[in-house]
């Protein structure tokens, strides 16, 4: 059948051969899927493995990483999502109805707790919250029906006590769900951790830190190892249009590779800090869960049989030090960028205000304003200084 020249440019008369070995996994960019024939389009369904069926259900370059991705948290099944948040919505929209009680730490994400305050407004959800380094604080009712875990926690980087957390949840046939973007997978094996060889139920993960590694993409995976929780999440998944860019995935997939090497190494050097901050009159406390003063240390010390700890390093500066003050040495700093997220070469900072963030009162933080530390890839003898040279921008009170 001869061609318009048109019609040959879209059904090219040559094409190479379509696969060869190669270090990195083709990529596949893909909405429409075409199919072989009608067998091929009916004889399949949606809870296959491998649906291929439209690019929104997942192509041969999504697939890989999500398989990936199952493979460094101990899971089996993961689908991913545009974000880290995108993949926490996915999970509290799939599981909590109305009248149904959600359990989370005081320390948790705090979009992840903004939606849920949002979904109790608005749809009859109870948020119940709990101190993490006190378990007992954690008091399910019949109603309960998910509790949310992080470790280390958010800002001020708590262990907390996940064997007694989940088997108490479990006890109560609740879900848990760990946001496990601190540990990455790497820290410990949030499916087989502890003494007890517990199991959370699902974790999930913002591959916008260590995984993708660049500062420069956005994703999250939510993994888990149950097929009928596996096939809840991704019926929401596909209800609600959740998809990723290919290119996306295939530039996180080529920093798997590295992934571990960097966490270790940004470990390593937040412990270097650590030490050094330790030193420093104008902090009163330095948190991170491998210093023995930390919340939650024994914790940490118990689950992360490795011991990673991962590269961030929060402080608490002196209570004379005021808004202007703390404001004055993160703008002195050159080498920390003043910028969200972590697991980027760049080091960063942030500062917070503990007040507006917790609910709970926390006996076991200093009074303060609270700098977060995001150590990359810089030689950590660097940083120090960097961090040693915008302390002396500070007008120094009399300290006690």
């Amino acid at each position: 059948m001869k061609k318009n020249s048109q019609t040959a440019l879209i059904h090219a008369p040559r094409k190479a051969p379509q696969y060869i070995s190669t270090v990195q996994p083709p990529l596949f960019r893909a909405s429409t899927i075409i199919f072989d024939n009608t067998d091929a389009l009916f004889n399949r369904h949606w809870t296959d493995r491998y649906d291929y069926s439209y690019g929104t259900h997942g192509t041969p370059t999504t697939f890989t990483l999500g398989d990936n991705i199952a493979q460094i948290e101990g899971g089996t099944y993961s689908l991913l999502a545009p974000s880290g948040l995108s993949a926490i919505n996915l999970v509290n929209s799939c599981f909590l109805s109305q009248g149904d009680e959600v359990w989370v730490a005081d320390n948790i994400y705090g979009p992840n707790m903004e939606h849920l305050r949002n979904l109790q407004k608005r749809y009859g959800i109870h948020v119940k919250v709990y101190n993490p380094i006190d378990a007992s604080t954690f008091q399910p009712t019949d109603k309960a029906k998910l509790i949310w875990l992080e470790a280390a926690g958010s800002v001020t980087l708590e262990f907390p006590d996940l064997t007694s957390l989940v088997q108490k949840a479990q006890a109560h046939h609740m879900l848990t769900a760990l946001d496990n973007t601190w540990g990455a997978g790497l820290a410990f094996n949030a499916f087989d951790f502890g003494a007890a060889h517990l199991s959370v139920d699902i974790t999930v993960h913002a591959l916008t830190k260590y995984p993708s590694g660049g500062g420069d993409i956005l994703m999250g995976s939510v993994v888990t190892r149950d097929e009928t929780l596996h096939h809840q999440l991704f019926r929401m998944h596909a209800i609600q249009g959740i998809s990723i860019s290919g290119d996306d995935a295939a530039q996180v997939q080529r920093s798997l590779a590295s992934m571990q090497i960097r966490y270790e190494h940004q470990s390593q050097s937040a412990l270097q800090l650590l030490e050094w901050l330790k030193q420093q009159p104008e902090f009163s406390q330095v948190l991170h869960p491998a210093d023995e003063a930390s919340a939650g240390h024994q914790h940490w010390k118990e689950i992360c049989t490795q011991q990673h700890s991962a590269g961030l390093v929060s402080v608490i500066f002196d209570p004379q030090y005021n808004l202007q003050d703390i404001r004055t040495f993160c703008d002195a700093l050159k080498l920390f960028k003043l910028g969200f997220s972590w697991g980027g070469p760049v080091s960063l900072v942030m500062l917070y205000n503990l007040k507006d963030m917790r609910a709970l009162e926390h006996s076991h933080l200093k009074a303060g304003l609270l700098v977060r530390f995001c150590i990359g890839l810089e030689h950590p003898a660097d940083l120090i200084q960097d961090i040693e040279n915008a302390l002396q921008h500070l007008n120094k009170p009399q300290l006690e």
